[in-house]
């Protein structure tokens, strides 16, 4: 089986030839927004689309926001209409995008759309974190009524982005937890959140595409929901969950990538069995309920060795998990 038929013998239930990270077989598009919001790596300020102040220091994983009450864009829960300016996406340049669709071999990998910064994420970058959790409590009609607009802008851009170059997946990113909890308590997130997730769910299939929402943290206390939301697979699924209750709570119907513990094993000191020991572990204990796709949640160890060895157990015990596992 090539990737793309391997990833849909897992989501279907059929013997795969192997277990496998399912993001191996996206080929992800650029982003026409997300690349004209790109940060500098040169740690200093700059402003995306939205008026979000970033910093990318060198060294660092990525960008992140740095709102300061001097450089929020909304700094006034109460006036976000008048201080909110919502970016424009009637001129966006897609030359590359439908360039790097028309270049993937469909039979072979998914054409998968990157869809960063959600309705939580983009909340709280344009307020702090702090603020925000105080106004999801204290103000949640405002933050219901931003919300809204943030979630117009979403489905507008994916129904333009099925216009332009249909992509066989969403891959929606939108982190609703830390490694403890959820950011939100259930019943704020059910009722502001989950509603305009399941519109942009909705868009998504209506539009002929597979949702997969990325979200490396706690989720257990929502995964229902996730399901009644429509999300089909959920990446990012770090070991803190316990991943065999939400397999039996979801009855299957939440596919899965992750379950390798990364930070665990992307550390000094460490030898290289525990980390083969680890990637083990998680294709032993999760890929028996089915429709999982072991892997690391946030997809690499940073150091290279520690990636290596967790890249070469992944492949050589994912198949011979498969061999001596045969889907019934």
């Amino acid at each position: 089986m090539n990737l793309r038929e391997n990833a849909m013998a897992i989501y279907n239930r059929r013997q795969p030839d192997y277990y496998f990270d399912m993001m191996d077989a996206l080929e992800l598009i650029p982003d026409p927004v997300l690349m004209g919001d790109l940060c500098p790596q040169d740690g200093q300020e700059h402003k995306d689309s939205w008026g979000t102040v970033y910093i990318f220091k060198p060294g660092a994983p990525g960008a992140h926001p740095h709102v300061t009450p001097e450089n929020a864009v909304i700094k006034d829960i109460e006036k976000w209409e008048e201080q909110l300016t919502v970016p424009d996406l009637d001129h966006l340049d897609w030359t590359e995008a439908v360039r790097a669709a028309e270049a993937v071999n469909r039979k072979e990998k998914f054409v998968g759309f990157m869809c960063a910064g959600g309705l939580f994420e983009r909340s709280h970058h344009l307020m702090g974190m702090e603020t925000a959790l105080i106004n999801y409590m204290e103000y949640p009609e405002e933050m219901a009524a931003l919300l809204r607009v943030i979630a117009d802008y979403k489905i507008k851009y994916i129904r333009l982005v099925a216009e332009k170059i249909h992509p066989d997946i969403i891959f929606y990113h939108d982190d609703w937890g830390s490694k403890q909890n959820l950011f939100l308590p259930p019943r704020v997130w059910r009722a502001i959140i989950k509603p305009l997730q399941k519109e942009i769910a909705d868009t998504i299939h209506e539009c002929g595409m597979i949702y997969i929402h990325h979200a490396d943290c706690i989720c257990q206390p929502i995964v229902t929901d996730m399901v009644e939301i429509g999300v089909d697979i959920w990446q990012g699924v770090i070991a803190q969950n316990d991943i065999v209750e939400i397999q039996k709570i979801t009855e299957g119907k939440l596919a899965m990538i992750g379950g390798i513990d990364g930070p665990k094993i992307d550390i000094e000191n460490i030898t290289e069995e525990e980390i083969r020991g680890e990637v083990r572990r998680a294709i032993d204990t999760y890929c028996p309920a089915g429709r999982f796709y072991p892997g690391i949640p946030n997809g690499i160890c940073f150091r290279e060795w520690n990636n290596e060895i967790a890249m070469d157990e992944l492949k050589k015990y994912g198949k011979q998990f498969a061999q001596e596992h045969p889907v019934a």
